[in-house]
């Protein structure tokens, strides 16, 4: 378990810079060791930290000198049963660069995440998936797991296993958005479940 800080507003650091970029750099080893050409595989980062982490996922994936991954974003949001409906869902689809929906088909796809909890995100992303086409496999990456599942559902990738209470929050932050890479552990409730 997280120690729980003495205030409970304080935020407490369980990964700095430095160890979000070794957590990544390891993530992106394990993609290119399980897919080794790349080809048909997409990161497919769930909108909003993990199209970033997608992202840099691509890039370090680049950097080891594979440049045949792709990285897509889909937006979960109108497929989730655990928030509010919208009542204008327009963005249920994917974005491929230089692809076509169809493209979708007999593609291994790679859902990427910041956080895995109760599993409600994963599901929705599988559902909103189920529309767009049938891959031949889809895999899950997260960057921390923090248990506490609600769903039948576990990730191929984990960054950091992170045994948390349920009064607790991990907050991800990543440059790209927040200005800084770090994970936080605080105690809070009335967070919705991803």
């Amino acid at each position: 378990m997280i120690p729980q800080s003495k205030a409970t507003s304080q935020p407490v650091i369980v990964a700095d810079s430095k160890e979000v970029q070794r957590v990544l750099w390891r993530l992106s080893r394990e993609l290119q060791e399980r897919h080794p050409q790349g080809d048909g595989v997409t990161l497919c980062g769930i909108v909003t930290r993990g199209v970033h982490i997608a992202e840099r996922l691509q890039e370090l994936l680049e950097e080891h000198g594979d440049a045949s991954w792709q990285s897509a974003s889909l937006d979960v949001g109108p497929y989730r049963d655990d928030l509010p409906r919208k009542a204008s869902a327009t963005l249920r689809q994917m974005t491929l660069p230089a692809a076509t929906r169809q493209q979708v088909e007999d593609r291994t796809l790679v859902l990427v995440d910041d956080v895995l909890y109760h599993g409600r995100t994963a599901r929705a992303a599988l559902v909103a998936l189920a529309d767009l086409g049938r891959p031949r496999s889809v895999e899950l990456l997260v960057l921390v797991d923090r248990g506490h599942r609600e769903l039948p559902l576990r990730a191929t990738y984990v960054g950091k296993n992170l045994p948390t209470s349920k009064d607790q929050v991990v907050r991800v932050r990543l440059r790209a958005c927040d200005g800084e890479d770090s994970i936080l552990v605080e105690n809070q409730g009335g967070f919705p479940g991803k």
